[in-house]
């Protein structure tokens, strides 16, 4: 399998990219998006072969789908090694809960950071690890962060040989233990940079920096945001995972509500429905900030500003700037070369110039052949969400997870099986839910007093050169 850009360069030079040279270069020359030059189809005697798989052996069928250039035993020790009991707290790795008939919760919450990223961000680390290895080469990550993804980055990465980890998060807009995951950490190789702005500039500045080409390759500057495929990809697996555990037969379909900011999350299941899994519809749903449900109401792609963007309590999708959403559109618009001359246009002149742009009626009419539909929550809605559910399930959610059930509960069809994907456990955000419940949320022993831990990070301005003056210094001490 070879990989091409959403901004239309599948080579660079003569030479095909493959699963391994993108794994560790994130953005596109181009500034494009990575995808695959096709999507594997998965028919009826396959998805009959998977079912009842444990989670490790699923992830390794999928993953040799995509990966072409790594020999399947080394595929397999990592696969094997990423997805066990021991690191996810339970054999199933992702069990569901059910809430009523037909509407169930996937827990994706059990790695060691207590959030979603955890399910690709661990394999990440070990195939980094790995292909650095065999290279014996080094890799600089660069990543930005609006609470999760930077604690299970660091976490997975922490301790790995030939790896640093420079990770951007906007000042004031985390939770308290979102922090202190992040900035209790004392490995010589991690860097937490806390950027003065909000997670957009900390988004562009990632792009920025990994679109100096001179820079990226001097100080081989990776990615472990969603724009890194092999994060995305390792994503696609739990949405299997749910499915077969939600249903009895191949002949049913099921539906998912997936609480979306940067589109990663939601944009594993669109490539899964790709690929043929029976998935009837993606469920997206934003918090205050709400860009990607405008979208998919209208057609138009509006970027707020900095001062446009909202302070909400789902902090992890205050995000305006929804970086995968362009390998959606490129598949939108017909996955072929003016499909990337016009995706090039939107996200590369429109998007920057002009602050979005909006699809013309016939490229958005085929949005539903996709089975996206979208809707919006707010704090109001979160309390209450919390609070019915606490009530009426006896289950405590975080307010990411409630912003995805109150849009699945609003949007619901009769009959229809729904499937919401949890993101992160309550913990992280416990003044949100001492304000629903009156109490704080468990905690998990391991977590006790994590605020009150010696911090380690650096505030920086929301600006390229001074981040790549950072990396540098670091690089060359």
């Amino acid at each position: 399998m070879n990989y091409l850009s959403t901004r239309g360069l599948p080579t660079q030079g003569s030479t095909p990219r493959g699963f391994s040279d993108i794994l560790l270069e994130g953005l596109a020359p181009d500034g494009g998006l990575y995808l695959p030059e096709r999507y594997p189809q998965v028919d009826e005697s396959t998805l009959a072969r998977w079912r009842g798989l444990a989670y490790a052996d699923l992830a390794f069928e999928i993953l040799c789908l995509y990966i072409g250039d790594l020999p399947r035993s080394d595929l397999r020790v990592l696969v094997d090694k990423t997805y066990t009991k021991e690191i996810f707290g339970t054999s199933e790795i992702t069990p569901l809960k059910v809430l009523e008939p037909g509407l169930w919760l996937q827990a994706l919450s059990n790695g060691p950071t207590l959030a979603f990223k955890d399910m690709a961000m661990q394999l990440l680390g070990n195939l980094f690890e790995h292909e650095l290895a065999r290279r014996g080469e080094t890799l600089n990550i660069l990543g930005a962060t609006s609470g999760d993804t930077g604690s299970a980055a660091e976490y997975a990465m922490r301790g790995k040989r030939g790896v640093r980890v420079f990770m951007l998060s906007p000042i004031g807009r985390m939770s308290p233990f979102q922090q202190a995951q992040m900035f209790s950490l004392q490995d010589a190789n991690i860097h937490n940079l806390c950027v003065e702005g909000v997670f957009d500039d900390c988004q562009d500045i990632v792009k920025a920096v990994s679109n100096d080409l001179d820079f990226k390759r001097r100080f081989r500057i990776g990615t472990v945001n969603s724009i890194n495929w092999a994060r995305l990809l390792a994503q696609v697996v739990y949405y299997f995972a749910g499915y077969f555990q939600a249903t009895r037969s191949n002949q049913e379909r099921v539906s998912f509500a997936v609480p979306s900011g940067n589109f990663g999350n939601v944009c594993a299941g669109h490539v899964a429905r790709m690929m043929g899994l029976p998935i009837e519809r993606l469920i997206v749903a934003t918090n205050e900030n709400d860009v990607l449900d405008e979208f998919f109401r209208t057609g138009a792609y509006r970027v707020r500003t900095s001062a446009d963007t909202h302070e909400t309590s789902s902090p992890s999708m205050d995000i305006s700037k929804a970086s995968n959403f362009e390998r959606f559109v490129f598949d939108l618009l017909g996955r072929d070369a003016a499909a990337a001359a016009r995706t090039r246009q939107l996200f590369g002149e429109d998007v920057p110039r002009r602050g979005g742009f909006t699809l013309t009626p016939a490229e958005f009419s085929r949005v539903p052949e996709f089975g996206f539909v979208s809707g919006k929550s707010t704090h109001a809605d979160r309390l209450a969400t919390i609070r019915h559910t606490a009530e009426h399930h006896g289950i405590t959610l975080d307010p990411h997870t409630a912003d995805g059930l109150k849009v699945a509960r609003s949007l619901r069809r009769p009959g229809e099986t729904v499937l919401v994907l949890e993101t992160a456990l309550p913990i992280k955000f416990a003044a949100t839910l001492v304000e629903a419940l009156g109490r704080e949320p468990e905690r998990p022993a391991a977590f006790a007093g994590i605020e009150q831990l010696p911090r380690r990070f650096e505030r920086i301005a929301a600006d390229a050169g001074a981040v790549k003056a950072f990396i540098a210094e670091h690089c060359t001490a």
